[in-house]
C-alpha cells in the first residue's frame, strides 16, 4: 500500500537541519541551512526511518537492512556509535525529556529501548510496532500494531502502564499533547479514534478510505487525516470531536504536515509528483506545488519557511515558501 516511511524526513527546529534516509545508498541527506548545502553521511543498510533529540542533537537512523541504529552527532555531522537492536527495525521515536529511544523491529513483539547517554539497549514485550507516538508531558509511550487491537501504553520507566481499545488497523498516530488527545488512523476500516489521555475513552470518526497519516495544528486543536486510497484529506475539529470538511487533493496522499503559524496543511500526493497545499482556515485547496514523482514523507520549518520533501527520485528536497504558498 504505501511506499515507505512517513518518518523518512524529520527536522531539528532548535539548529534548522533537516534529515533525510537515502535508503539506496545506505545514507542520509543532511541540509544545513547555515550554509545552504546538502550534504550525505554514510549510515547501515537500508536506513527507513530517521527520529531527532532536539535536547541532545542527536539523530537516529533505523537502519532496517542492518538490524542496526545509527547514532549522528548534530554538530559536525559525525556518526557517534552503530547500536544493534535485532532484525528489521522499522519505526524509532524519542522521549527528550528522559533521553529514551524505542525502537520497534518488524515481524517482531520486543520494543528496543536505547539509553541515549550510554546508548545500552535494554527491551519491553510490546507486540508487533508499526507506529510509535511519545506524549513527553504525560511520559507516555503508545504503540500500535496494524493487527493488535489495542495500543500498548508504556510509562517512562518501560513500564506498561496500560492499554487503549483503538481497535485493529492502525496504522498512523498523533498527539495533541495540549488537548491531551491521540489521534489514531485505522486504515483498514476507513475510521479516526480519537482517544481522551486522561479518561482513555475513544471516539471513532468516518475518514476517506485507507487513513494513513495523521496532523494536527496545535494552535487550532484540528486534525487532518490523508486518505490514501480516495485521495482526499479528512478535516475533524477536535474540540468538538466531529468532521468538519473533506478536502479533495491528487493521487494517493500519504504524508502530511501542518504550518501552524499561517494555517496551511501540506499533503505529499505519493502517486504523482505534487505537494497539495491546503487553507486551514477555509478547508480548501491554495495550490498545488510540483515536485519530482512519489513524495512520500514531509517535514516543516516554519521558523525558516521551508519546506522538506522525500521522493523516490530523491531523498530529500528543499521549497522555499513564499506568502503565497
Amino acid at each position: 500500500m504505501l511506499l515507505n516511511s512517513t518518518r523518512a524526513v524529520v527536522l531539528n527546529s532548535q539548529t534548522g537541519k533537516a534529515y533525510a534516509v537515502d535508503t539506496k545508498r545506505g545514507a542520509i541527506s543532511v541540509f544545513d541551512p547555515q550554509k545552504n548545502f546538502i550534504s550525505s553521511v554514510g549510515v547501515g543498510p537500508a536506513p527507513v526511518a530517521i527520529a531527532v533529540n532536539e535536547t541532545t542533537n542527536r539523530i537516529y537512523v533505523a537502519n532496517n537492512g542492518g538490524g542496526s541504529v545509527t547514532v549522528i552527532d548534530g554538530q559536525g555531522n559525525t556518526v557517534l556509535a552503530t547500536v544493534n537492536v535485532g532484525p528489521l527495525p522499522y519505526v524509532l521515536a524519542v522521549n527528550p525529556a528522559i533521553n529514551k529511544i524505542y525502537v520497534s523491529n518488524t515481524f517482531s513483539d520486543v520494543i528496543t529501548i536505547i539509553d541515549g547517554v550510554t546508548n545500552s539497549i535494554s527491551t519491553v514485550k510490546a507486540g508487533s510496532a508499526d507506529a510509535i507516538a511519545v506524549d513527553v508531558a504525560r511520559e507516555r509511550i503508545y504503540i500500535a500494531g496494524y493487527e493488535d487491537s489495542k495500543l500498548l501504553v508504556l510509562d517512562g520507566s518501560a513500564a506498561v502502564a496500560g492499554k487503549v481499545s483503538a481497535g485493529v488497523h492502525a496504522w498512523g498516530l498523533a498527539l495533541d499533547e495540549a488537548a491531551g488527545t491521540l489521534y489514531v488512523s485505522r486504515s483498514g476500516n476507513a475510521e479516526l479514534a480519537m482517544v481522551d489521555e486522561n479518561s482513555g475513552a475513544v471516539t471513532n470518526l468516518p475518514t476517506g478510505a485507507i487513513p494513513c497519516a495523521v496532523a494536527v495544528n496545535p494552535a487550532t486543536h484540528i486534525a487532518y487525516v490523508a486518505n490514501y486510497g480516495d485521495d482526499t484529506v479528512t478535516v475533524i475539529d477536535g474540540r468538538r470531536r466531529s468532521v468538519i470538511a473533506i478536502v479533495k487533493v491528487a493521487q494517493r496522499p500519504q504524508a502530511i504536515v501542518v504550518d501552524p503559524n499561517r494555517n496551511r496543511i501540506y499533503v505529499a500526493d505519493t502517486g504523482g509528483a505534487s505537494i497539495t497545499v491546503i487553507d486551514g482556515a477555509r478547508n480548501r485547496v491554495l495550490k498545488t506545488l510540483r515536485c519530482p514523482k512519489n513524495p512520500y514523507a514531509l517535514a516543516l520549518d516554519s521558523n525558516s519557511d521551508r519546506l522538506f520533501v522525500a521522493t523516490l527520485d530523491s531523498p530529500l528536497m528543499v521549497f522555499g515558501l513564499s506568502p503565497a504558498h
